[in-house]
């Protein structure tokens, strides 16, 4: 079987993480984190066939010098793989409505990407600057968009519609889409191997946990509804992103408390969340760190997560109508048996039972089924949206 590498790129607000994989196996034959651009300790990191590597890149840094670098010091020394790369797979944040698939880069996609850009204004920017950086660089290789809103596209409109006037759905597109699609595909298709079942057979909550979170509900396969909404600000509560609230706080704030909009919005995407409650850090682990030594913020912040987690779960079981397995993944998703644990005692209803070995033994790149044999299934499943990523480009390309 030959290879069939992807560059894939996954361009975010101040960072770039990258990595060219065979889209047939997963695996990955180089892989990094260009971050801070903009500020003085900007880096790029990076792994090859083992060996780890990091250099300074700047304050001037930013994606495009960072897709130089990687072209340049990078691929360069690496001619026979460099040679090897079939196309350029990157990740979009936000497609709305006029993407429901993965798709080739042209101008009228790109054009597409950015009359999306207010919808996610601190990515889908930041992937225009990537897929211009990355045509420059790659003339001749085929660039592909995967957006993360496009698995959602299957939720039925009683899922994604707004309780608004119609018209503003109508006339500009305002409803609920949904984000990390490319994770809860994935994980939802591996859940449905560990289970022995057919994808279409199957119902699945996933749960992806990290500083930003989101639970779906996959039917058959398909995403058939989810916790995000217009915008990543919707649904539960995330690092420094508060989730659901009541709309008329916005005005109190403002109104009452003499805040600006620009305020507000700032406060609701970025001091919110477990910085917000525990009012000492954003980082689930120091979070944890907290609550094992009594810091009240922090025993509250994880419990509301936790609570406010549940609820959804729970939820999630009537759009599918029967319950499968609940699937933990993201950063703490994948790492925190604490928060797992905590989640699954709140649904007890639903007879899940911890296997507290099983649970600790799920982490750290480690999957598997936590629960007791005699329990409804919950599982750790380690994410790869980069493989979903390559997976499409290769796909599409041939």
């Amino acid at each position: 079987m030959s290879n069939k590498f992807v560059l894939v790129l996954n361009c975010g607000s101040s960072s770039l993480k990258f990595a060219v994989m065979d889209a047939l196996t997963g695996e990955e034959q180089v892989s990094g984190l260009a971050e801070c651009f903009g500020l003085e300790d900007s880096r790029i990191k990076w792994k090859y066939n083992g060996e780890k590597r990091e250099v300074a890149l700047g304050a001037y840094t930013a994606h495009r010098e960072a897709v130089e670098f990687i072209v340049k010091e990078i691929l360069g020394p690496l001619p026979e793989l460099a040679a090897q790369i079939l196309a350029v797979g990157h990740r979009i944040v936000h497609g709305g409505e006029k993407f429901t698939r993965s798709v080739i880069i042209d101008d009228s996609v790109i054009d597409g990407i950015e009359e999306c850009a207010s919808l996610a204004p601190l990515h889908n920017p930041a992937h225009l600057i990537g897929i211009r950086a990355a045509i420059a660089s790659f003339p001749n290789l085929p660039q592909v968009a995967v957006f993360d809103t496009a698995f959602h596209q299957t939720m039925p409109a009683h899922a994604y519609i707004y309780a608004l006037p119609y018209k503003l759905y109508r006339e500009h597109s305002i409803r609920r889409y949904g984000m990390h699609g490319t994770s809860h595909l994935f994980v939802s298709r591996e859940a449905a191997k560990v289970l022995n079942k057919p994808v279409e057979d199957t119902a699945i909550i996933c749960a992806h946990l990290g500083n930003g979170a989101s639970v779906t509900a996959v039917k058959g396969g398909k995403s058939v509804d989810t916790s995000m909404g217009l915008t990543p600000l919707e649904g539960l509560v995330m690092g420094t992103r508060c989730g659901d609230l009541d709309p008329s706080i916005i005005y109190h704030l403002v109104h009452q408390l003499g805040y600006t909009i620009d305020e507000v919005n700032n406060m609701l995407n970025k001091q919110s969340g477990l910085l917000g409650i525990s009012e000492l850090t954003n980082d689930c682990r120091g979070i944890e760190d907290g609550y094992a030594e009594g810091h009240k913020g922090c025993t509250l912040a994880l419990e509301i997560f936790c609570y406010r987690l549940a609820k959804y779960i729970a939820s999630y079981t009537v759009p599918l109508g029967k319950l499968d397995a609940v699937v933990f993944t993201g950063g703490i998703g994948e790492n925190s048996a604490l928060v797992r644990q905590k989640v699954l005692e709140h649904l007890q209803i639903f007879n899940f039972k911890v296997d507290e070995q099983r649970n600790l033994d799920a982490r750290f790149g480690h999957e598997g089924i936590i629960t007791s044999d005699d329990s409804t299934v919950a599982m750790v499943i380690p994410t790869n949206e980069e493989w979903v990523i390559a997976e499409d480009a290769l796909r599409l390309i041939q």
